[in-house]
């Protein structure tokens, strides 16, 4: 029989080869599901990781890995803190929304006022909002003890039913002839978060991203609070007799979550995305998950690791559009890298035995 016997320390080899080894082996699944499609599975692959660096038109594909990433990089910092902390917040997603709310709503009743305070104002509108929707579950655990995955995770369909009503209402185009969405805030040039070098990609959410990696870096490294948030995490009872206050750490995690979530969405609406709709929320709350652990929690890490998402929602586009893959398969394949991570992060832990069990 096989059985998972634990190991004495954690297989540092394991835990540095693991990402890899889960790349490898979404790229070998991965393929035999476009296989099971009918489509070539080497070409699927190439396509989805080729074609948007080195393809024919690469030029215009390099410039949305910035675009893609920023969002990804800069919630899966805030939930990579809180996570390291054993503060599990899922709810990203709907402080992604009501960042873009917040904004957009500050950018909206200045409309058509030309200034340029209303930008500024617009960030910070969002980054409280994405903090307001993250106190939620912050408070509720520090004073009930509740649950903060159950709470976040509850808030995002909340989020998406205020993202909605605030489409068909509030924030509705008066000129839209009766179509569901805000003005589009493209054409506004004082809420614009337009590209600071013409068809780089680069905008002020990229920015922040290289900022956020650049904070989170130094305070895990380098300060008190960032020790804390490693020792709450590695051993809680350790961190509570040398002082760490549970509720502040909670509040801290939590409130910089939902600043950089809100952040992302603020700089979403303003920018690649021009508008509040229906669908505005494409899911980087949820696939910041996957990054976060993707890069190991480690800031470095994870720019890489959004970098890579980023090209598989590109190239997956591009097979999309090529080779005919339905949507559903292209989400399968970017989940099966969480399957594989967490299940090879498990031999960190264990090491697998084939054999009879030993007698008690």
């Amino acid at each position: 029989m096989i059985r998972l016997e634990k190991r004495p320390q954690p297989s540092q080899g394991f835990a540095l080869a693991s990402p890899l080894l889960a790349v490898l082996a979404t790229v070998i699944f991965g393929g035999a599901l476009f296989a099971a499609l009918g489509k070539d599975p080497v070409q699927a692959i190439l396509t989805i990781f080729w074609e948007p660096l080195f393809g024919e038109f690469s030029f215009f594909y390099r410039p949305q890995l910035l675009i893609k990433g920023a969002p990804l990089v800069l919630i899966a910092i805030g939930l990579a803190l809180g996570f390291k902390a054993g503060i599990w917040n899922i709810g990203a997603e709907g402080q992604y929304i009501m960042g873009a709310l917040f904004g957009a709503g500050v950018g909206l009743a200045f409309y058509p006022m030309d200034s340029f305070i209303v930008f500024p104002l617009m960030v910070l509108a969002g980054a409280f909002g994405g903090w307001f929707w993250a106190m939620i579950p912050a408070i509720l655990k520090v004073r009930f003890g509740t649950n903060e995955i159950l709470v976040s995770l509850m808030l995002v369909y909340v989020a998406e039913q205020f993202l909605a009503s605030m489409s068909l209402g509030l924030m509705k185009n008066p000129e839209g002839f009766g179509f569901p969405g805000s003005r589009n805030l493209q054409q506004y040039p004082s809420a614009h978060n337009a590209e600071l070098f013409a068809n780089s990609g680069m905008h002020w959410g990229v920015v922040a991203a290289f900022i956020a990696v650049i904070f989170a870096y130094v305070l895990l490294a380098r300060h008190r609070l960032g020790f804390a948030i490693r020792v709450t995490g590695e051993a809680p009872r350790a961190a509570k007799f040398g002082g760490v206050n549970p509720s502040r750490l909670i509040l801290f995690c939590l409130g910089l979550s939902g600043v950089l979530a809100g952040l992302a969405g603020m700089f979403e609406v303003a920018g690649p995305a021009g508008q509040v709709t229906i669908d505005f929320n494409v899911g980087y709350g949820f696939t910041a998950i996957i990054v976060a652990f993707l890069g190991r929690l480690h800031p470095i890490g994870i720019l890489f690791a959004g970098g890579l998402m980023a090209l598989t929602y590109i190239g997956g586009d591009i097979a999309q559009s090529q080779m005919g893959l339905p949507v559903a398969a292209i989400q399968v394949f970017q989940g099966m890298l969480l399957f594989f991570l967490l299940a090879f992060d498990l031999l960190t832990n264990y090491r697998l035995r084939v054999g009879q069990a030993e007698a008690a």
